[in-house]
């Protein structure tokens, strides 16, 4: 299975209305999250959306986007509750390190998954915080951390 893979400046609306459902519905509703999601960076050409799909929408989703240092960020990782235990955000990882795993890759971890992001290569880059209410840890990988 391959996943839909878009930038920001080529999603058309309805690709960013069911993006946004999928973060709503995980994010939002069932983490209550309550900061904005929205955050300026899902429309860039810079972005990238990575995203499995059935007849009711993504079923799982992941962007990566390229911040001002040059560094590609992994974020708003997800799957919908139906749809989770089938290895999808997994395939996803891996397709993230197919794309880009030649450089450095970072990401904010919830903190609980920090040894599921370790199994695709990621090392801890700092003390643990909070964010949006949940502590995350931030993770980076390299191709030296990889091995």
């Amino acid at each position: 299975m391959t996943p839909r893979c878009v930038t920001g400046d080529a999603l058309t609306a309805q690709d960013v209305y069911d993006i946004w459902k999928i973060r709503d519905a995980v994010f939002a509703v069932e983490q209550q999250v309550d900061e904005e999601d929205v955050d300026g960076r899902d429309l860039l050409a810079t972005t990238t959306h990575l995203w499995f799909e059935d007849a009711d929408g993504p079923t799982s989703y992941l962007r990566v986007y390229v911040a001002d240092d040059g560094v590609r960020h992994i974020g708003r990782v997800c799957t919908r509750k139906d749809q989770r235990g089938k290895g999808l955000s997994g395939q996803l990882m891996s397709e993230v390190t197919r794309l880009w795993g030649d450089g450095e890759l970072q990401l904010n971890a919830q903190a609980y998954l920090e040894r599921w992001y370790e199994s695709f290569g990621y090392a801890r880059a700092g003390d643990d915080y909070h964010e949006a209410g949940i502590l995350h840890t931030p993770m980076s990988r390299t191709p030296s951390t990889a091995r």
